[in-house]
């Protein structure tokens, strides 16, 4: 018993260690991007292959939507009647003048080997452009998103602590009747042992006691 309590606490001990770690590294990505300035968005696709990859963060820069340039990168959301509903992040590869000094945008994936089926025009005053990436990070923004896994990030951690603590509480209560015991009686070093009652003779000289 003893040594399968030791090894849930170190298991414990290592899953918890392990999950502050990446949940520290999430709250980081996901609270130092607005204190800079930047917006983060999670790539779920793989349409900017060898740029980057599916699972990466990429952090971005609010800029006017005048100071955008074809090969900028930004995430945004396609037209209605294009029929993506989710948000796109994609490479600037034209921009045409269009009614009232608007200006059109057609955007392509890297990994693509076309250009989008639409074209856009933006009617915000700005649009985060991407400014770096960093890889893997995102998936754990994206299985945070499942349920399933938000309550095993959840559970397991929390199952070890409590048998480690159930443990710890049995060992406790079960101290105190060993406590009460009475501890042996042992001869102290240097005093020698008689029985009750018993009296200490003097040695005995040439056949007669010798008094001191």
């Amino acid at each position: 018993m003893k040594h399968l309590t030791r090894a849930a606490r170190l298991l414990g001990r290592g899953v918890t260690t392990l999950l502050l770690a990446v949940v520290t590294v999430a709250c980081v990505a996901y609270i130092a991007p607005s204190l800079f300035g930047f917006e983060r968005y999670v790539i779920t696709g793989g349409s900017m292959s060898g740029t980057f990859e599916k699972g990466s963060i990429a952090f971005e820069r609010p800029v006017p939507v005048a100071d955008l340039a074809v090969g900028d990168v930004i995430t945004y959301l396609p037209p209605a009647d294009s029929g993506v509903s989710t948000l796109v992040t994609h490479r600037i590869t034209q921009i045409e003048p269009g009614e009232g000094g608007a200006r059109i945008f057609t955007t392509q994936g890297d990994a693509n080997p076309d250009p989008d089926p639409w074209q856009f025009s933006l009617l915000s005053g700005t649009q985060p452009v991407v400014e770096q990436t960093v890889p893997h990070v995102g998936y754990v923004f994206m299985a945070l998103a499942e349920r399933e896994t938000r309550m095993l990030v959840i559970g397991v951690p929390a199952g070890l602590i409590a048998l480690v603590a159930l443990t710890d509480l049995g060992r406790a209560l079960r101290r105190p009747e060993d406590d009460d015991a009475p501890a042996p009686l042992t001869p102290t070093a240097g005093t020698p042992a008689t029985k009750a009652g018993a009296r200490a003779l003097p040695a005995a000289v040439g056949g007669r006691h010798a008094l001191t």
